[in-house]
């Protein structure tokens, strides 16, 4: 009889003791359906959530040697969070769901199919209509275009929060050490075979979303900055247009002065252009220094995540 193939299921945990218990309960239902031929290992990464989720991923990981829990020390966010439980995982696919019980696990092997049989090395959850607020839907609708425009992404690949891939992709996203990751852009950068699979997003049942202004804007900027220097590029060639438009606008004073002697310098118009060219220079010297933290954060060795404890570290899926 030929090996089980190993699924690894990675989940972020924040403020989700309601509900994580029943996300690592389906998990198991789901799998259990084609036992013959996978066996799962669930990765839970409480990323230093207020409530008492530690507590439920223990009593998780004592009834079931399969579900290993993690404690991260301090908050750093879901995609950090993920880049732990990745460093963790060691199946021949990964997953990533969340703890919400709004991705809909009962179509995971629909998701799957495209890996086994497809010849894609991603595939990633499609929701024809999400089950958020219209802040955040107009944020996933900035991201993505962000996205199409500085990684190269495809107009019609969407990302989402539930996604499978193969594990020598997973193997590339762990190198990168950084302490500012996307995992979205990581999966880009990894591979060209990457696609969506239709389904609906599930209502949220328990809790509410934490993803609030300041935490969107963050991730955000980590698309925006991580993975390519276009941004740069496009200040250099606004940089370039000011100055053309600048010069003309200089050439159009000089010659209607001359023209019409008696025509007034307007004040209201150089205040115009000064505030104009004032708040485009401030840009500009704020993107090159966002630049330029995140190198210094990044040379300082900031780490992704610290791990404070780990449960079923070293125990073999197979036992």
């Amino acid at each position: 009889m030929s090996k089980r193939k190993l699924i690894s299921f990675v989940i972020p945990c924040y403020a989700s003791e309601g509900s994580v218990a029943l996300v690592i309960d389906e998990i198991r239902s789901v799998v259990r359906q084609r036992q013959d031929t996978y066996d799962y290992q669930i990765i839970a990464v409480n990323d230093s959530s207020p409530d008492h989720v530690m507590d439920v991923l223990r009593r998780c990981a004592a009834e079931d040697p399969r579900v290993i829990a993690i404690d991260l020390a301090k908050n750093g966010g879901r995609h950090n969070a993920l880049m732990c439980g990745c460093h963790f995982a060691q199946g021949d696919y990964v997953v990533f769901i969340d703890d919400d019980q709004q991705c809909p696990c009962d179509r995971f092997w629909d998701l799957l199919a495209p890996l086994e049989t497809g010849g894609y090395d991603v595939a990633i959850a499609r929701y024809p209509q999400k089950k958020q607020s219209a802040f955040k839907n107009f944020g996933s609708r900035v991201n993505d275009l962000a996205a199409n425009w500085l990684l190269g992404k495809s107009k019609d690949l969407k990302f989402s929060n539930f996604s499978v891939m193969k594990k020598f992709v997973r193997d590339e996203v762990i190198k990168y050490t950084n302490p500012y990751p996307y995992l979205s852009g990581l999966m880009i950068r990894s591979t060209g075979k990457v696609c969506n699979v239709e389904m609906e997003e599930r209502e949220r049942q328990i809790g509410v979303g934490h993803y609030n202004f300041r935490k969107s804007f963050a991730l955000w900027m980590n698309s925006f900055t991580a993975f390519s220097v276009k941004p740069l590029r496009l200040a250099t060639s606004c940089g370039m247009l000011c100055a053309f438009f600048g010069i003309l606008l200089m050439l159009y004073t000089i010659i209607h002065k001359l023209m019409v002697p008696t025509v007034a310098v307007g004040y209201s118009s150089t205040m115009a252009v000064l505030l104009f060219m004032g708040g485009m220079i401030m840009f500009m010297l704020g993107l090159i220094g966002e630049y330029i933290g995140r190198i210094y954060i990044s040379l300082n060795n900031s780490p992704q995540f610290v791990v404070r404890e780990v449960i079923n570290r070293s125990q073999d899926p197979e036992e």
